[in-house]
């Protein structure tokens, strides 16, 4: 599988900037699976993305809530900026937001 790294940027420096909730609840980034924040190889764009376990390269029994992010596989999703489908690379797994639609 395709993998591509970048310099890593906190996500917690950039989410001051950003409302995660608003842009997890947006038709870009998807509908099911684990939220993430993810940069698009293409231009660099730093977005809230849903990706499945199995995208991920994770079991399907996995507790998202574990999940390290260096285990994290790139996944394909649009990218608008881009114009297509291009690959991801998860940079946090939003923990907060996942334990916000759990109830928890």
């Amino acid at each position: 599988m395709f993998r591509q790294w970048w310099s890593i940027v906190s996500s917690d420096s950039q989410a001051a900037d950003r409302d995660l909730e608003v842009e997890l609840a947006s038709a870009d980034a998807g509908t099911v699976g684990v939220p993430v924040d993810a940069i698009c190889v293409g231009c660099g764009r730093i977005r809230v993305k849903r990706a499945s376990l199995e995208e991920l390269n994770q079991a399907s029994h996995v507790d998202p809530a574990t999940l390290e992010t260096a285990d994290l596989t790139s996944f394909k999703h649009v990218c608008h900026p881009c114009g297509g489908a291009t690959w991801w690379n998860p940079v946090a797994v939003l923990t907060g937001l996942l334990e916000s639609e759990r109830g928890e």
